[in-house]
């Protein structure tokens, strides 16, 4: 929200950002980057997680263009002085609950704050999907981008398809959201933690769970485990730090491949319209198939 006075925004944490004017060099994480640029704003600078490395994860950064965009690295590479190298007035950051900045250290983190604004936006299984959409289209409005009429159209489009093909399948097939880990095991992810995988559930899709058990988001499972659990749709993790589907060669898995559609999933999601409606299509496209 823009105001006469200069410039404010209040974050999902409830904290006021402010400026003396609109921020127009932004860094952002790279999941929020990607998200500001599907509303016309692009960021100076990104920065990844503790999974990424020394380039930006191509899954994870939907169609911004990174010729022009500073990498600041990830992990151990961040600390204050790389964050701020490019100058940054604002910086976007996503949380997963309790307003920690996602993939910095919580003491690069404070000093970070103590030096520029920042928003954060949870992006964590307390949100659901609208509200984090909502949360940076918002934010995207402030610093002067918008929401495309024709992405929300192609979005109400893939929800109405992705329902009408779910209903013409009532028993299935089961979609499954997997990141594997190697040739002795696999992450499930436990559908109610993940906003997007809600959704699919909301618009009638029949979700595969694993079993309860430890691990809150996901669940670690061998691949007897992950055939168990019989999904005719896997979505399959193709940030660079899981393993390939198709290099997984144990024979339980191999022997439930041929009945499985594979659809890409990046666990952490462009939250744009028109990401969320290439991925409801994608989904539709496997449904539609099995049928």
């Amino acid at each position: 929200m823009a105001e006469q006075s200069g410039w404010s925004f209040e974050d999902d944490r409830g904290r006021v950002a402010v400026a003396d004017r609109r921020p127009s060099r932004v860094l952002a994480y790279t999941q929020a980057g990607a998200t500001l640029w599907d509303h016309g704003v692009r960021c100076e600078g990104i920065f990844g997680s503790g999974h990424d490395g020394a380039a930006p994860d191509r899954a994870k950064t939907g169609d911004l263009p990174l010729d022009g965009v500073d990498y600041r690295g990830a992990g151990d590479d961040l600390d204050t002085d790389t964050l701020l190298r490019g100058r940054p007035d604002l910086v976007v950051a996503v949380s997963y609950g309790h307003g920690q900045l996602y993939g910095l250290d919580p003491d690069t983190a404070e000093h970070l704050e103590e030096s520029v604004p920042v928003v954060v936006i949870d992006v964590g299984q307390a949100r659901t999907l609208d509200h984090v959409t909502e949360w940076f289209a918002g934010l995207a409005r402030a610093l002067g981008g918008s929401t495309p009429r024709d992405a929300v159209r192609d979005l109400e489009g893939a929800r109405a398809r992705l329902r009408a093909a779910a209903r013409a399948l009532p028993e299935g097939p089961r979609v499954l959201a997997l990141s594997p880990a190697g040739q002795e095991q696999a992450y499930a992810a436990r559908p109610r933690m993940w906003p997007e995988l809600r959704v699919l559930a909301e618009l009638g899709a029949a979700l595969a769970a694993p079993p309860e058990g430890a691990g809150v988001n996901w669940a670690t499972l061998d691949w007897d485990g992950v055939a168990a659990l019989e999904p005719g749709i896997v979505l399959a993790d193709v940030r660079t730090n899981a393993v390939p589907l198709a290099e997984i060669a144990v024979p339980a898995w191999l022997a439930a491949a041929g009945r499985v559609r594979t659809v890409p999933w990046n666990p952490e999601p462009v939250c744009s319209p028109r990401a969320h409606a290439r991925f409801l299509g994608l989904v539709a496209d496997a449904l539609e198939q099995a049928g």
